[in-house]
């Protein structure tokens, strides 16, 4: 699984990239058919946002959170991601069945 960190009107810090790192390898103990990752965090009028953009096998999944502490926005990110992939797994189990 390859990811692609970027910041926009920001640096990326090491300890920032190793945190989302981190936070995305669990993402893939869920599912792991994820090819790659595209991950911008931003800044905007004091707003920590996270977008990121996950490429799975049959499609890919988007979202975005924002917070006034990037490391929470970071984690919510992660948890709407992990519940697009879970309903994601289950609809093509269920086009198996």
């Amino acid at each position: 699984m390859q990811i692609n960190i970027t910041g926009h009107h920001m640096d990326v810090t090491p300890a920032i990239r190793a945190f989302t790192e981190e936070k995305f390898d669990k993402l893939e103990r869920h599912f792991d058919q994820i090819t790659s990752i595209n991950v911008v965090f931003g800044v905007e009028k004091l707003r920590q946002i996270a977008e990121a953009t996950v490429y799975v096998a049959k499609g890919e999944l988007h979202a975005s959170s924002e917070s006034d502490d990037l490391y929470t926005a970071i984690d919510t990110l992660i948890d709407k991601l992990d519940r697009q992939l879970i309903k994601h797994k289950e609809k093509n189990r269920n086009h198996h069945d």
